[in-house]
């Protein structure tokens, strides 16, 4: 059954990459009752500030895209931090959904979840079938964890939790600390550095060898709201484009995107990661959803955003 437009929705990470473009979405398609609260307002990993959140507020529905994330370099330096974090706020949450009856809940995941060498492209059935990347383990940990409390609670009390593992996000609102963000917002503040500062090369890390999928996060915001909308026998999704690209050729859609035109070296005493994650769509495609946003469409419109919003000298944000 549908939302309706009046209906009660609770969007946890509102301020984030996710979150931020489900706000959007749901205030563009006339959404009229949304609750947010900042990290300020409201601890997440305080089940008991959560539980009287839920309690007073009484949403109807939740998008649970609150999480700490961070490329490789953050999740090998914080492996606790990512690891109780993110157990506690999703417990929190889906355990209050529970408790005060929330109609459907999302939970965002994320696509490390899957074993480091799982067969490509990836199948929702291929969780739990083998060892994860060790980069990020800890969070892979807590993740896959949110799946299986979802489908827990799903069938020992026949709540209507789903979840949904987007493969490499980006965007408006993104992460761009060189030493915490991902793969693509770092590439595109370090050609957005080097292009304003005159620049000659530009360091990148790895070999540029491994494949990634990449979907703009107005896109996910979409397929969550169409799985919000959507009736379904499943509770587990992939949330991509099914296309991949080389952190390579990556670099050099950012750097033709950016109009910089000096030279690129890959730092190779760093590491690369898996060398291939790529969603399998079946599932997504057979409800009658699709990607809407082609990648240099969606480069083009995060190094612009980037470019608006952040000093290219100090790297501080402007606006």
């Amino acid at each position: 059954m549908a939302m309706g437009k009046g209906a009660k929705i609770y969007v946890a990470g509102h301020r984030g990459l996710v979150g931020s473009a489900i706000m959007r979405l749901l205030q563009k398609e006339g959404y009229t009752n949304i609750v947010a609260r900042s990290h300020e307002e409201l601890d997440l990993t305080n089940t008991v500030a959560v539980g009287e959140f839920f309690k007073k507020e009484k949403p109807e529905y939740v998008f649970d895209a609150a999480a700490k994330v961070g490329g490789i370099y953050a999740n090998s330096t914080f492996p606790a931090d990512f690891i109780y974090e993110n157990l506690a706020i999703q417990n929190n949450i889906i355990h209050a959904s529970y408790e005060h009856t929330v109609k459907k809940l999302l939970f965002l995941s994320s696509s490390c979840t899957y074993p480091k060498d799982c067969p490509q492209p990836m199948k929702e059935e291929y969780l739990l079938t083998g060892v994860l990347e060790p980069t990020n383990k800890p969070y892979a940990v807590a993740k896959l964890a949110g799946v299986l409390t979802c489908q827990s609670y799903n069938k020992q009390y026949g709540t209507n939790f789903i979840s949904v593992m987007p493969s490499n996000a980006y965007g408006p609102n993104d992460h761009y600390d060189l030493k915490n963000s991902h793969v693509l917002p770092a590439f595109i503040r370090k050609f957005f550095e080097a292009k304003t500062q005159g620049k000659k090369e530009v360091v990148l890390w790895g070999t540029g060898s491994p494949y990634r999928e990449f979907i703009h996060v107005d896109d996910i915001a979409a397929g969550c709201l169409f799985l919000m909308n959507t009736d379904t026998q499943e509770d587990l999704f992939n949330l991509g484009t099914g296309v991949e690209i080389s952190i390579k050729a990556l670099a050099e859609l950012i750097g033709k995107v950016s109009g910089y035109e000096g030279r690129l070296t890959w730092d190779t005493t760093k590491p690369d990661g898996v060398g291939r994650k790529l969603m399998d769509m079946s599932r997504m495609r057979s409800l009658g959803w699709k990607h809407a946003i082609e990648l240099e469409e969606g480069v083009k419109d995060a190094y612009e955003w980037y470019a608006a919003h952040y000093d290219g000298v100090t790297g501080e944000r402007i606006k």
